[in-house]
Protein backbone atom coordinates (compact mmCIF):
# COMPACT_ATOMS: atom_id res chain seq x y z
CA UNK A 1 0.00 0.00 0.00
CA UNK A 2 1.15 3.84 -0.57
CA UNK A 3 -1.96 4.76 1.93
CA UNK A 4 -3.48 3.47 4.85
CA UNK A 5 -6.66 3.75 5.65
CA UNK A 6 -8.14 3.57 8.81
CA UNK A 7 -10.91 5.00 11.46
CA UNK A 8 -10.84 7.18 14.62
CA UNK A 9 -14.23 6.58 16.63
CA UNK A 10 -15.45 8.50 19.47
CA UNK A 11 -18.25 6.57 20.69
CA UNK A 12 -20.47 9.63 22.58
CA UNK A 13 -19.46 12.17 19.79
CA UNK A 14 -22.35 13.26 17.22
CA UNK A 15 -20.88 15.57 14.26
CA UNK A 16 -24.53 16.54 13.57
CA UNK A 17 -26.51 17.01 16.67
CA UNK A 18 -26.32 20.59 17.27
CA UNK A 19 -26.24 20.06 21.27
CA UNK A 20 -23.17 17.87 21.16
CA UNK A 21 -21.19 19.30 18.72
CA UNK A 22 -18.92 21.29 21.07
CA UNK A 23 -18.06 17.98 23.04
CA UNK A 24 -17.38 16.33 19.58
CA UNK A 25 -15.04 19.19 18.07
CA UNK A 26 -13.65 19.20 21.58
CA UNK A 27 -12.15 15.63 20.96
CA UNK A 28 -11.38 16.28 17.29
CA UNK A 29 -9.04 19.24 17.41
CA UNK A 30 -6.48 17.67 19.93
CA UNK A 31 -6.28 14.55 17.45
CA UNK A 32 -2.44 14.98 16.65
CA UNK A 33 -2.95 15.48 12.76
CA UNK A 34 -1.39 17.32 9.49
CA UNK A 35 -4.88 18.16 8.68
CA UNK A 36 -8.51 18.10 9.65
CA UNK A 37 -10.89 17.62 6.41
CA UNK A 38 -14.20 19.04 6.60
CA UNK A 39 -17.12 20.30 4.26
CA UNK A 40 -19.40 23.50 4.91
CA UNK A 41 -22.86 24.56 3.28
CA UNK A 42 -23.78 28.04 2.70
CA UNK A 43 -25.82 27.51 5.36
CA UNK A 44 -22.77 27.21 7.67
CA UNK A 45 -21.56 29.95 6.29
CA UNK A 46 -24.26 32.38 7.14
CA UNK A 47 -24.29 30.61 10.61
CA UNK A 48 -20.91 31.64 11.62
CA UNK A 49 -21.14 34.75 9.94
CA UNK A 50 -24.30 35.76 12.12
CA UNK A 51 -26.52 36.49 9.15
CA UNK A 52 -29.93 35.31 8.27
CA UNK A 53 -30.94 35.93 4.49
CA UNK A 54 -34.74 35.90 3.75
CA UNK A 55 -37.04 37.85 1.28
CA UNK A 56 -36.01 41.04 2.63
CA UNK A 57 -32.49 40.45 2.16
CA UNK A 58 -29.43 40.02 4.47
CA UNK A 59 -29.87 41.02 7.76
CA UNK A 60 -26.88 41.81 10.97
CA UNK A 61 -27.30 39.85 13.44
CA UNK A 62 -25.01 38.78 16.43
CA UNK A 63 -21.48 37.65 15.52
CA UNK A 64 -21.16 35.64 18.64
CA UNK A 65 -23.58 33.53 19.22
CA UNK A 66 -24.39 30.99 22.02
CA UNK A 67 -22.56 27.96 21.27
CA UNK A 68 -25.34 25.78 21.87
CA UNK A 69 -26.90 27.49 18.39
CA UNK A 70 -23.95 27.58 16.42
CA UNK A 71 -23.25 25.21 12.95
CA UNK A 72 -20.59 23.27 13.10
CA UNK A 73 -18.24 25.57 11.35
CA UNK A 74 -19.01 28.19 13.77
CA UNK A 75 -18.30 26.07 16.49
CA UNK A 76 -15.27 24.56 15.32
CA UNK A 77 -14.01 28.35 14.96
CA UNK A 78 -14.39 28.84 18.57
CA UNK A 79 -11.42 26.18 18.86
CA UNK A 80 -9.35 28.07 16.13
CA UNK A 81 -9.34 31.57 17.71
CA UNK A 82 -12.07 33.09 14.83
CA UNK A 83 -9.25 31.73 11.74
CA UNK A 84 -12.73 30.74 9.67
CA UNK A 85 -14.27 34.04 10.36
CA UNK A 86 -11.00 35.93 9.41
CA UNK A 87 -10.75 34.43 6.35
CA UNK A 88 -14.55 35.00 5.69
CA UNK A 89 -14.08 38.47 5.99
CA UNK A 90 -10.84 38.85 3.99
CA UNK A 91 -12.64 37.01 1.31
CA UNK A 92 -10.85 33.72 1.45
CA UNK A 93 -13.34 31.69 2.07
CA UNK A 94 -17.04 31.30 0.04
CA UNK A 95 -19.31 27.88 0.04
CA UNK A 96 -19.06 27.85 -3.59
CA UNK A 97 -19.72 24.18 -4.45
CA UNK A 98 -15.79 22.03 -4.38
CA UNK A 99 -13.78 25.38 -3.71
CA UNK A 100 -11.44 24.40 -1.02
CA UNK A 101 -9.65 26.89 1.60
CA UNK A 102 -6.78 25.48 3.76
CA UNK A 103 -5.90 27.60 7.21
CA UNK A 104 -2.82 26.68 9.17
CA UNK A 105 -2.16 26.31 12.60
CA UNK A 106 -1.12 29.51 14.80
CA UNK A 107 -0.68 30.82 18.39
CA UNK A 108 -4.46 31.13 19.14
CA UNK A 109 -4.99 27.30 17.97
CA UNK A 110 -2.12 26.07 20.43
CA UNK A 111 -3.71 28.14 23.12
CA UNK A 112 -6.76 26.44 22.76
CA UNK A 113 -4.96 22.75 23.10
CA UNK A 114 -5.57 22.52 19.21
CA UNK A 115 -2.88 19.84 17.94
CA UNK A 116 -4.55 19.90 14.11
CA UNK A 117 -1.76 21.48 12.17
CA UNK A 118 -3.96 22.29 8.95
CA UNK A 119 -7.86 22.65 8.18
CA UNK A 120 -8.85 22.36 5.17
CA UNK A 121 -12.53 23.37 4.40
CA UNK A 122 -14.42 22.18 1.56
CA UNK A 123 -17.36 24.36 0.01
CA UNK A 124 -20.47 22.32 -0.86
CA UNK A 125 -23.21 25.11 -1.80
CA UNK A 126 -26.13 25.28 -0.84
CA UNK A 127 -27.44 22.75 2.23
CA UNK A 128 -29.00 20.82 0.52
CA UNK A 129 -26.50 19.13 -1.92
CA UNK A 130 -25.41 17.80 2.06
CA UNK A 131 -27.72 14.87 0.95
CA UNK A 132 -25.16 12.37 -0.25
CA UNK A 133 -27.45 11.12 -3.14
CA UNK A 134 -25.42 12.61 -5.67
CA UNK A 135 -22.68 10.57 -6.58
CA UNK A 136 -20.91 12.35 -9.03
CA UNK A 137 -21.52 15.78 -6.84
CA UNK A 138 -19.83 14.08 -3.90
CA UNK A 139 -16.94 12.59 -6.23
CA UNK A 140 -16.33 16.30 -7.17
CA UNK A 141 -15.81 17.55 -4.06
CA UNK A 142 -13.80 15.00 -2.64
CA UNK A 143 -11.90 14.94 -5.68
CA UNK A 144 -11.42 18.62 -4.92
CA UNK A 145 -10.12 17.73 -1.33
CA UNK A 146 -7.83 14.81 -2.16
CA UNK A 147 -5.84 16.84 -4.53
CA UNK A 148 -5.23 19.56 -1.95
CA UNK A 149 -4.30 17.23 0.27
CA UNK A 150 -1.66 15.33 -2.22
CA UNK A 151 1.60 16.41 -3.24
CA UNK A 152 2.68 18.51 -0.69
CA UNK A 153 3.59 18.12 3.41
CA UNK A 154 0.77 16.56 4.59
CA UNK A 155 1.14 13.06 5.36
CA UNK A 156 -1.73 12.16 7.58
CA UNK A 157 -5.68 13.70 7.50
CA UNK A 158 -8.69 13.45 9.21
CA UNK A 159 -11.55 12.92 6.68
CA UNK A 160 -15.21 14.40 8.81
CA UNK A 161 -17.15 12.36 6.84
CA UNK A 162 -20.82 13.17 8.49
CA UNK A 163 -19.47 16.89 7.49
CA UNK A 164 -20.66 16.15 3.41
CA UNK A 165 -23.95 15.19 4.58
CA UNK A 166 -27.01 16.72 6.18
CA UNK A 167 -28.63 13.58 7.48
CA UNK A 168 -26.67 10.65 6.50
CA UNK A 169 -27.79 6.99 6.29
CA UNK A 170 -24.99 4.79 8.03
CA UNK A 171 -24.96 2.38 4.65
CA UNK A 172 -24.86 5.41 2.35
CA UNK A 173 -21.97 7.20 4.62
CA UNK A 174 -19.89 3.47 4.30
CA UNK A 175 -20.42 3.37 0.37
CA UNK A 176 -19.57 7.18 0.07
CA UNK A 177 -16.42 6.71 2.56
CA UNK A 178 -15.33 3.76 0.54
CA UNK A 179 -15.64 5.82 -3.01
CA UNK A 180 -13.07 8.13 -1.08
CA UNK A 181 -11.08 5.87 -0.45
CA UNK A 182 -10.89 4.67 -3.84
CA UNK A 183 -10.47 8.37 -5.15
CA UNK A 184 -7.66 8.81 -2.69
CA UNK A 185 -6.02 5.66 -4.08
CA UNK A 186 -6.24 6.65 -7.92
CA UNK A 187 -4.32 10.14 -6.53
CA UNK A 188 -1.43 8.44 -4.78
CA UNK A 189 -0.81 5.92 -7.35
CA UNK A 190 2.42 6.11 -8.71
CA UNK A 191 3.63 3.12 -10.81
CA UNK A 192 7.55 3.93 -10.26
CA UNK A 193 7.08 4.00 -6.76
CA UNK A 194 5.03 0.81 -6.36
CA UNK A 195 7.28 -1.23 -9.26
CA UNK A 196 10.92 0.33 -8.30
CA UNK A 197 12.42 -2.08 -10.94
CA UNK A 198 10.91 -0.01 -13.57
CA UNK A 199 11.64 3.70 -12.00
CA UNK A 200 13.29 4.79 -14.53
CA UNK A 201 12.37 8.58 -14.14
CA UNK A 202 13.58 10.82 -11.12
CA UNK A 203 10.00 12.42 -10.77
CA UNK A 204 8.74 9.28 -9.80
CA UNK A 205 8.56 9.69 -5.78
CA UNK A 206 5.61 8.31 -3.34
CA UNK A 207 3.19 11.12 -2.42
CA UNK A 208 3.67 12.52 0.89
CA UNK A 209 -0.02 11.08 2.07
CA UNK A 210 0.27 7.98 3.96
CA UNK A 211 -2.35 8.13 6.28
CA UNK A 212 -6.06 8.92 5.83
CA UNK A 213 -7.99 8.12 8.71
CA UNK A 214 -12.29 8.76 8.72
CA UNK A 215 -13.60 10.63 12.13
CA UNK A 216 -17.15 9.68 13.16
CA UNK A 217 -18.98 9.11 16.22
CA UNK A 218 -20.73 6.16 17.38
CA UNK A 219 -23.47 6.16 14.96
CA UNK A 220 -21.61 5.67 12.34
CA UNK A 221 -18.72 3.34 13.75
CA UNK A 222 -19.91 0.11 12.06
CA UNK A 223 -20.60 1.42 8.13
CA UNK A 224 -17.27 3.07 8.38
CA UNK A 225 -15.21 0.32 9.79
CA UNK A 226 -16.99 -1.66 6.74
CA UNK A 227 -16.27 0.43 4.35
CA UNK A 228 -12.59 0.89 5.43
CA UNK A 229 -12.03 -2.63 5.13
CA UNK A 230 -13.91 -3.20 1.68
CA UNK A 231 -12.01 0.63 0.56
CA UNK A 232 -8.46 -1.22 1.15
CA UNK A 233 -9.21 -4.20 -0.44
CA UNK A 234 -10.31 -2.27 -3.25
CA UNK A 235 -7.46 0.00 -3.35
CA UNK A 236 -5.12 -2.74 -3.54
CA UNK A 237 -7.20 -4.53 -5.89
CA UNK A 238 -7.18 -1.61 -8.35
CA UNK A 239 -3.03 -0.88 -7.36
CA UNK A 240 -2.41 -4.24 -8.99
CA UNK A 241 -4.57 -4.51 -11.96
CA UNK A 242 -2.66 -0.75 -12.85
CA UNK A 243 0.38 -1.84 -12.23
CA UNK A 244 0.48 -4.99 -14.28
CA UNK A 245 -1.27 -2.75 -17.24
CA UNK A 246 1.40 -0.46 -16.62
CA UNK A 247 4.22 -2.86 -16.96
CA UNK A 248 6.45 -2.87 -20.03
CA UNK A 249 5.84 -5.89 -22.02
CA UNK A 250 9.08 -7.13 -21.92
CA UNK A 251 8.40 -7.63 -17.99
CA UNK A 252 4.76 -8.70 -18.34
CA UNK A 253 4.67 -11.80 -20.39
CA UNK A 254 2.57 -14.61 -20.00
CA UNK A 255 4.97 -16.20 -17.89
CA UNK A 256 4.97 -13.30 -15.29
CA UNK A 257 1.09 -13.01 -15.76
CA UNK A 258 1.48 -17.18 -14.23
CA UNK A 259 3.66 -15.91 -11.62
CA UNK A 260 2.32 -13.20 -10.55
CA UNK A 261 -0.79 -15.02 -10.38
CA UNK A 262 1.18 -17.83 -8.10
CA UNK A 263 2.92 -15.13 -5.62
CA UNK A 264 -0.52 -13.94 -4.53
CA UNK A 265 -1.16 -17.89 -3.75
CA UNK A 266 1.32 -17.59 -1.47
CA UNK A 267 0.01 -13.91 0.25
CA UNK A 268 -3.77 -15.40 0.46
CA UNK A 269 -5.87 -18.48 0.21
CA UNK A 270 -6.34 -17.76 -3.51
CA UNK A 271 -5.48 -21.29 -5.39
CA UNK A 272 -3.75 -21.32 -8.44
CA UNK A 273 -3.34 -23.51 -11.15
CA UNK A 274 -1.32 -23.10 -14.57
CA UNK A 275 -2.02 -24.89 -17.52
CA UNK A 276 0.51 -25.21 -20.11
CA UNK A 277 0.99 -26.00 -23.94
CA UNK A 278 0.61 -29.43 -23.73
CA UNK A 279 -1.95 -29.34 -21.55
CA UNK A 280 -4.33 -27.47 -24.28
CA UNK A 281 -3.85 -29.08 -26.83
CA UNK A 282 -4.97 -32.77 -24.98
CA UNK A 283 -8.36 -29.97 -23.94
CA UNK A 284 -8.61 -28.95 -27.81
CA UNK A 285 -8.17 -25.20 -27.54
CA UNK A 286 -7.26 -25.09 -30.84
CA UNK A 287 -8.90 -21.37 -30.91
CA UNK A 288 -6.35 -20.52 -28.21
CA UNK A 289 -3.40 -21.74 -29.31
CA UNK A 290 -3.91 -20.69 -33.10
CA UNK A 291 -3.50 -16.71 -31.56
CA UNK A 292 -0.49 -18.07 -30.09
CA UNK A 293 1.70 -19.69 -33.13
CA UNK A 294 3.53 -16.65 -34.05
CA UNK A 295 5.14 -15.89 -30.64
CA UNK A 296 8.13 -17.63 -28.87
CA UNK A 297 7.06 -17.21 -25.55
CA UNK A 298 4.72 -19.81 -24.07
CA UNK A 299 1.15 -19.53 -23.60
CA UNK A 300 -0.39 -19.74 -20.06
CA UNK A 301 -4.09 -20.76 -18.78
CA UNK A 302 -3.94 -19.72 -14.99
CA UNK A 303 -7.33 -20.64 -13.29
CA UNK A 304 -7.23 -18.63 -9.66
CA UNK A 305 -9.86 -19.95 -7.42
CA UNK A 306 -11.08 -18.61 -4.02
CA UNK A 307 -13.11 -20.54 -1.86
CA UNK A 308 -14.71 -18.00 0.79
CA UNK A 309 -18.61 -19.21 0.71
CA UNK A 310 -20.03 -22.92 0.95
CA UNK A 311 -18.56 -25.56 -0.77
CA UNK A 312 -21.87 -26.31 -2.93
CA UNK A 313 -22.24 -22.76 -3.89
CA UNK A 314 -21.88 -21.83 -7.30
CA UNK A 315 -19.02 -19.94 -8.20
CA UNK A 316 -18.86 -16.27 -9.65
CA UNK A 317 -16.79 -16.93 -12.59
CA UNK A 318 -14.92 -13.71 -14.24
CA UNK A 319 -12.86 -13.97 -17.27
CA UNK A 320 -10.20 -11.73 -18.26
CA UNK A 321 -8.37 -11.19 -21.71
CA UNK A 322 -4.85 -11.61 -21.30
CA UNK A 323 -2.97 -10.45 -25.18
CA UNK A 324 0.30 -8.99 -23.62
CA UNK A 325 1.21 -7.58 -26.58
CA UNK A 326 -1.32 -7.42 -29.54
CA UNK A 327 0.87 -6.69 -32.91
CA UNK A 328 -2.49 -7.89 -35.03
CA UNK A 329 -0.52 -10.74 -35.82
CA UNK A 330 -0.16 -11.19 -39.96
CA UNK A 331 -2.91 -8.42 -39.97
CA UNK A 332 -0.67 -6.22 -38.64
CA UNK A 333 -1.76 -2.82 -36.59
CA UNK A 334 -0.27 0.68 -37.79
CA UNK A 335 3.04 1.23 -36.20
CA UNK A 336 1.26 4.79 -34.40
CA UNK A 337 0.61 4.08 -30.49
CA UNK A 338 1.68 0.51 -31.03
CA UNK A 339 3.17 1.15 -27.76
CA UNK A 340 -0.06 1.18 -26.13
CA UNK A 341 -1.38 -2.29 -26.97
CA UNK A 342 0.85 -3.76 -24.05
CA UNK A 343 -2.87 -2.71 -22.55
CA UNK A 344 -4.16 -5.69 -24.38
CA UNK A 345 -4.00 -7.69 -21.21
CA UNK A 346 -6.02 -5.72 -19.13
CA UNK A 347 -8.76 -8.04 -18.92
CA UNK A 348 -6.76 -10.18 -17.43
CA UNK A 349 -5.28 -7.42 -14.79
CA UNK A 350 -8.48 -6.61 -13.70
CA UNK A 351 -9.79 -9.91 -12.83
CA UNK A 352 -6.63 -11.02 -11.08
CA UNK A 353 -6.82 -7.65 -9.11
CA UNK A 354 -10.59 -8.05 -8.34
CA UNK A 355 -10.02 -11.92 -6.73
CA UNK A 356 -6.91 -10.45 -4.77
CA UNK A 357 -9.24 -7.92 -3.77
CA UNK A 358 -11.64 -10.47 -3.05
CA UNK A 359 -9.22 -12.49 -1.28
CA UNK A 360 -8.24 -9.76 0.61
CA UNK A 361 -11.53 -8.73 2.32
CA UNK A 362 -12.24 -12.08 2.87
CA UNK A 363 -15.51 -12.55 0.91
CA UNK A 364 -18.23 -15.20 2.14
CA UNK A 365 -18.89 -16.42 -1.36
CA UNK A 366 -16.93 -18.51 -4.14
CA UNK A 367 -15.08 -16.68 -6.86
CA UNK A 368 -13.13 -17.87 -9.89
CA UNK A 369 -10.95 -15.52 -11.89
CA UNK A 370 -9.70 -17.28 -16.20
CA UNK A 371 -6.67 -16.07 -17.95
CA UNK A 372 -6.04 -17.35 -21.31
CA UNK A 373 -2.61 -14.73 -21.63
CA UNK A 374 0.13 -15.36 -24.46
CA UNK A 375 1.17 -12.74 -27.10
CA UNK A 376 -0.21 -12.24 -30.61
CA UNK A 377 2.89 -11.62 -33.21
CA UNK A 378 3.91 -12.39 -36.56
CA UNK A 379 6.32 -14.70 -38.00
CA UNK A 380 6.70 -17.65 -40.48
CA UNK A 381 4.79 -19.76 -38.20
CA UNK A 382 2.00 -17.55 -37.23
CA UNK A 383 -1.66 -18.06 -38.06
CA UNK A 384 -2.93 -16.73 -41.72
CA UNK A 385 -6.13 -15.00 -42.96
CA UNK A 386 -8.47 -17.45 -44.10
CA UNK A 387 -6.77 -20.34 -41.41
CA UNK A 388 -9.83 -22.54 -40.29
CA UNK A 389 -9.63 -24.02 -36.66
CA UNK A 390 -11.56 -25.83 -34.04
CA UNK A 391 -12.53 -24.46 -30.89
CA UNK A 392 -12.91 -26.29 -27.56
CA UNK A 393 -16.89 -26.32 -28.31
CA UNK A 394 -16.35 -28.22 -31.28
CA UNK A 395 -16.92 -25.50 -33.58
CA UNK A 396 -14.72 -24.35 -36.26
CA UNK A 397 -13.48 -20.70 -37.17
CA UNK A 398 -12.49 -19.10 -40.17
CA UNK A 399 -9.57 -16.30 -38.84
CA UNK A 400 -10.44 -13.58 -41.56
CA UNK A 401 -8.41 -11.09 -39.76
CA UNK A 402 -5.84 -12.11 -37.33
CA UNK A 403 -6.33 -8.83 -35.42
CA UNK A 404 -9.70 -9.78 -33.69
CA UNK A 405 -7.59 -12.42 -31.59
CA UNK A 406 -9.15 -11.60 -28.47
CA UNK A 407 -12.28 -13.26 -29.26
CA UNK A 408 -10.42 -16.51 -30.18
CA UNK A 409 -8.54 -16.91 -26.71
CA UNK A 410 -11.78 -15.89 -24.98
CA UNK A 411 -14.08 -18.66 -26.78
CA UNK A 412 -12.06 -21.36 -25.14
CA UNK A 413 -11.84 -19.64 -21.98
CA UNK A 414 -15.62 -19.35 -22.03
CA UNK A 415 -15.87 -23.14 -22.87
CA UNK A 416 -13.88 -24.11 -20.55
CA UNK A 417 -15.56 -22.99 -17.41
CA UNK A 418 -18.76 -24.46 -17.71
CA UNK A 419 -16.92 -26.92 -15.82
CA UNK A 420 -17.72 -24.92 -12.39
CA UNK A 421 -21.33 -24.71 -13.02
CA UNK A 422 -21.10 -21.14 -12.38
CA UNK A 423 -23.90 -18.67 -10.96
CA UNK A 424 -22.84 -15.90 -13.49
CA UNK A 425 -19.79 -15.61 -16.06
CA UNK A 426 -18.40 -12.40 -16.64
CA UNK A 427 -15.72 -11.87 -19.29
CA UNK A 428 -13.99 -8.64 -19.57
CA UNK A 429 -11.69 -7.66 -22.61
CA UNK A 430 -10.65 -4.70 -24.37
CA UNK A 431 -11.97 -6.58 -26.98
CA UNK A 432 -12.54 -3.90 -29.88
CA UNK A 433 -11.83 -0.48 -31.22
CA UNK A 434 -15.23 -0.06 -32.26
CA UNK A 435 -16.23 0.25 -28.51
CA UNK A 436 -14.35 3.19 -28.44
CA UNK A 437 -16.30 4.86 -31.15
CA UNK A 438 -19.32 4.15 -29.82
CA UNK A 439 -18.92 5.04 -25.97
CA UNK A 440 -15.20 7.10 -25.58
CA UNK A 441 -13.49 6.43 -22.59
CA UNK A 442 -16.62 7.31 -19.99
CA UNK A 443 -18.61 3.86 -20.71
CA UNK A 444 -17.72 0.26 -20.80
CA UNK A 445 -19.26 -1.60 -23.12
CA UNK A 446 -22.09 -4.10 -21.37
CA UNK A 447 -23.33 -7.20 -23.68
CA UNK A 448 -25.54 -9.46 -21.56
CA UNK A 449 -29.70 -10.93 -22.71
CA UNK A 450 -29.84 -11.54 -18.64
CA UNK A 451 -32.18 -8.67 -17.59
CA UNK A 452 -31.36 -9.64 -13.61
CA UNK A 453 -27.52 -9.13 -14.76
CA UNK A 454 -27.11 -5.81 -16.57
CA UNK A 455 -29.39 -4.46 -13.81
CA UNK A 456 -26.86 -5.64 -11.01
CA UNK A 457 -23.94 -4.70 -13.37
CA UNK A 458 -25.10 -1.46 -14.24
CA UNK A 459 -26.17 -0.97 -10.38
CA UNK A 460 -22.83 -1.55 -9.17
CA UNK A 461 -20.59 0.76 -11.81
CA UNK A 462 -22.74 4.28 -10.79
CA UNK A 463 -21.96 3.62 -7.55
CA UNK A 464 -18.34 3.45 -7.90
CA UNK A 465 -18.46 5.73 -10.95
CA UNK A 466 -17.22 2.62 -13.00
CA UNK A 467 -20.32 2.97 -15.72
CA UNK A 468 -21.37 1.00 -18.56
CA UNK A 469 -23.59 1.26 -21.19
CA UNK A 470 -25.83 -1.57 -22.76
CA UNK A 471 -25.03 -2.42 -26.24
CA UNK A 472 -27.28 -5.36 -27.99
CA UNK A 473 -26.92 -8.74 -28.70
CA UNK A 474 -29.59 -9.23 -31.45
CA UNK A 475 -29.84 -12.13 -33.41
CA UNK A 476 -29.93 -10.54 -36.73
CA UNK A 477 -26.11 -9.47 -35.91
CA UNK A 478 -24.96 -13.25 -35.88
CA UNK A 479 -25.55 -13.10 -39.97
CA UNK A 480 -22.39 -10.98 -40.38
CA UNK A 481 -20.31 -13.83 -38.73
CA UNK A 482 -21.68 -16.34 -41.72
CA UNK A 483 -18.78 -18.03 -43.12
CA UNK A 484 -18.68 -20.31 -46.29
CA UNK A 485 -16.41 -23.06 -44.94
CA UNK A 486 -16.55 -23.21 -41.37
CA UNK A 487 -19.42 -22.63 -38.33
CA UNK A 488 -18.59 -18.77 -37.76
CA UNK A 489 -15.96 -16.33 -39.07
CA UNK A 490 -14.21 -14.23 -36.43
CA UNK A 491 -15.22 -11.18 -37.82
CA UNK A 492 -17.98 -9.78 -39.30
CA UNK A 493 -17.16 -6.44 -40.92
CA UNK A 494 -16.82 -3.38 -39.67
CA UNK A 495 -20.73 -1.86 -38.88
CA UNK A 496 -21.06 -2.92 -35.26
CA UNK A 497 -17.87 -4.11 -34.15
CA UNK A 498 -17.80 -4.35 -31.12
CA UNK A 499 -21.67 -5.89 -31.27
CA UNK A 500 -20.43 -8.48 -33.90
CA UNK A 501 -17.85 -9.70 -31.14
CA UNK A 502 -19.72 -10.01 -28.64
CA UNK A 503 -22.18 -11.57 -30.68
CA UNK A 504 -19.32 -14.16 -31.57
CA UNK A 505 -18.41 -14.38 -27.93
CA UNK A 506 -22.38 -15.67 -27.44
CA UNK A 507 -22.12 -18.46 -29.41
CA UNK A 508 -19.75 -19.95 -26.38
CA UNK A 509 -21.74 -19.14 -23.22
CA UNK A 510 -25.46 -20.61 -24.04
CA UNK A 511 -24.78 -22.83 -20.81
CA UNK A 512 -24.81 -20.11 -18.12
CA UNK A 513 -25.92 -16.97 -17.57
CA UNK A 514 -23.18 -14.60 -18.98
CA UNK A 515 -21.77 -10.66 -19.78
CA UNK A 516 -19.42 -9.39 -21.98
CA UNK A 517 -17.84 -6.02 -21.34
CA UNK A 518 -15.89 -4.72 -23.55
CA UNK A 519 -13.24 -2.00 -22.00
CA UNK A 520 -10.68 -0.73 -24.47
CA UNK A 521 -12.14 2.81 -24.21
CA UNK A 522 -11.99 2.57 -20.47
CA UNK A 523 -8.59 0.18 -19.34
CA UNK A 524 -6.34 3.24 -19.84
CA UNK A 525 -5.75 6.35 -21.05
CA UNK A 526 -3.47 7.83 -23.96
CA UNK A 527 -1.62 10.74 -24.12
CA UNK A 528 0.40 13.17 -21.56
CA UNK A 529 -2.02 10.91 -18.75
CA UNK A 530 -0.70 7.80 -20.53
CA UNK A 531 -1.22 4.67 -17.92
CA UNK A 532 -3.62 1.91 -16.65
CA UNK A 533 -7.13 3.18 -15.34
CA UNK A 534 -7.55 -0.01 -12.95
CA UNK A 535 -11.19 -0.24 -14.31
CA UNK A 536 -13.44 -2.23 -13.83
CA UNK A 537 -11.69 -3.47 -10.66
CA UNK A 538 -14.27 -1.01 -8.86
CA UNK A 539 -17.44 -2.21 -10.84
CA UNK A 540 -16.66 -5.48 -10.42
CA UNK A 541 -15.65 -5.86 -6.50
CA UNK A 542 -18.90 -3.78 -6.06
CA UNK A 543 -20.89 -6.50 -7.93
CA UNK A 544 -19.29 -8.73 -6.23
CA UNK A 545 -19.99 -6.94 -2.59
CA UNK A 546 -23.39 -5.97 -3.24
CA UNK A 547 -24.58 -9.44 -5.65
CA UNK A 548 -22.17 -11.82 -5.81
CA UNK A 549 -23.52 -13.54 -2.19
CA UNK A 550 -26.34 -16.76 -2.61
Amino acid sequence: MTIQFSTKLFAQADFRATKNLKSAFALLVKQDSDCLVMAYSKADLVNLQGQTTGKGGSKKAHQRLNLGNLGPLAVLDSFLGGAILRASTFGDLEAKEATVTLLRADSSWLAQGVKLKRVLLVGLGDAQQKSGDDILGYAKLARSAIKALSGGAIETALWLMASFMEKPHPQRLGELARLTMQLAGDQVYRFGVRQPAMRFKVKDTPDPLKSFIFIGGGKEASALKIAVAEGTALVEGMNLAKDLGNLPPNVCTPTYLAQTAQALAKKTTLKVEVLDRKQMETLGMGSFLAVTQGSELPPQFIIMRYLGGKPSAAPTVLVGKGITFDTGGISLKPGDAMDEMKYDMCGAASVMGTIYAAALLKLKQNVIAVIPTCENMPSGKATRPGDIVKSMSGQTIEILNTDAEGRLILCDALTYVERFKPRAVIDVATLTGACIIALGSVHSGLFSDDENLVKELSESGKAVLDTVWRLPLDAAYQEQLKSNFADVANIGGRPAGSVTAACFLKRFTEKYCWAHLDIAGTAWKSGAMKGSTGRPVPLLFNYLVTYGAP
